[in-house]
């Protein structure tokens, strides 16, 4: 009896232990659901009070020479923003992105003169791209066009340079150097009120030059690159079509003539048109008011009869140029040679233009003849 009042005692201890472990384990499972639904409802709320921005506000957009400069209100806790652009009115977000603007202000460039651009402006913070700004545009300067009919004629140490007036220029850029390739970043000749320049006190050399128009947006496109030359042994040189042409000071023969040219970088002119052909024609077979005969670059000294030029034949125009031979015409019908010419067998194998005799047609004389040369150089 005593063996079992004992046993029962013991039973009902460990019943009672079981019960209290059991009550803890459920307390724990509780806490442990209580602070797990409490991380995620901190979580949430976390979550919640991180939105997307507001859009900028006050954006402005101000054209100037190749480039807009845009503004806009700071907007409190932006890390950045990004603009949106197009040349066409109706941005949106998928249009051209300019991206992580660390300021209030961008400035875009690269651009062509005389465009129309549409922007959007947004904030950008740690949820996001917010909401995209009020559209706005701004044009780009309109500057002038390049003149055009450029050409520049040396003479002792001045070289006069002449161009088509721009309308609306209120004055010109010349700019200049003794290397061709001519920039915006070469020596430039400023505040030039009229459509010519005497580029004056030079030394000998070669000038290369290209112009450009002036308004109150600034300097315009520059011109097609053109040149002269000045060297003791030429008395004036004009330039045409992209060449410059010289004439030489004192007559001499032809040989002589075309060493001088060589010395130049040049040759004793080719000529390829009848337009060509004119202009030269016209501007040195009366030089200075004096006629003169004028050496060109034809000759047949190698075989008589067979007419080629000094830096020889010239391919690509359907032998227009090439075809100097006896009875040679331009595309327009006229003669090439004066009438008869040429006619001196192996004793005149040297061409010419008679200026002193009013003709731009050509002549054959013998090449130790003395006359003014006409220099070409590309």
């Amino acid at each position: 009896m005593k063996i079992f009042l004992n046993k029962t005692k013991y039973l009902s201890i460990l019943l009672i232990a079981a019960a209290l472990l059991l009550s803890g384990c459920s307390e724990v499972s509780e806490n442990d659901s209580t602070a797990s639904t409490s991380a995620a409802s901190t979580t949430a709320d976390n979550t919640s009070s991180t939105s997307t921005l507001s859009a900028p506000s006050g954006v402005t957009a101000t054209g100037g020479s190749q480039q807009v400069v845009l503004a806009w209100t700071a907007v409190s806790g932006a890390s950045s923003y990004t603009v949106y652009w197009d040349n066409a009115s109706g941005i949106t977000s998928s249009d051209t992105a300019i991206t992580s603007i660390t300021t209030d202000n961008y400035t875009h460039s690269g651009l062509d003169n005389g465009t129309l651009n549409y922007y959007k402006v947004a904030a950008v913070n740690s949820a996001g791209t917010g909401t995209l700004s009020s559209e706005i545009s701004a044009t780009t300067l309109t500057l002038l066009a390049a003149p055009d009919n450029v050409s520049a004629s040396g003479a002792g140490d001045n070289i006069t340079l002449n161009w088509n007036a721009v309308s609306g220029a209120s004055s010109y850029t010349v700019y200049w150097d003794n290397a061709s390739g001519i920039t915006s970043s070469d020596t430039a000749i400023t505040s030039i009120s009229t459509d010519n320049y005497t580029h004056t006190s030079l030394s000998d050399g070669t000038y290369y030059y290209k112009v450009a128009a002036v308004n109150a947006n600034g300097t315009g496109a520059l011109s097609d690159e053109f040149n002269s030359i000045l060297a003791s042994n030429i008395q004036g040189a004009e330039t045409n079509a992209g060449h410059t042409y010289a004439i030489t000071t004192t007559t001499m023969s032809w040989d002589s003539a075309k060493a001088a040219a060589t010395a130049l970088g040049g040759y004793l002119a080719t000529i390829n048109t009848h337009a060509e052909n004119t202009w030269l024609y016209e501007k040195f077979g009366n030089y200075g008011g004096t006629a003169r005969d004028l050496w060109l670059g034809a000759n047949d000294v190698d075989t008589d009869g067979t007419w080629i030029w000094d830096n020889g034949t010239t391919s690509g125009d359907g032998g227009v140029s090439d075809n100097i031979s006896s009875g040679a015409k331009w595309p327009d019908g006229t003669d090439k040679w004066a009438s008869g010419e040429p006619n001196g067998s192996t004793s005149e194998n040297c061409g010419t233009i008679r200026g002193s005799q009013s003709l731009e047609t050509w002549n054959d004389l013998s090449c130790s003849s003395t006359l003014y040369g006409i220099i070409e150089i590309d």
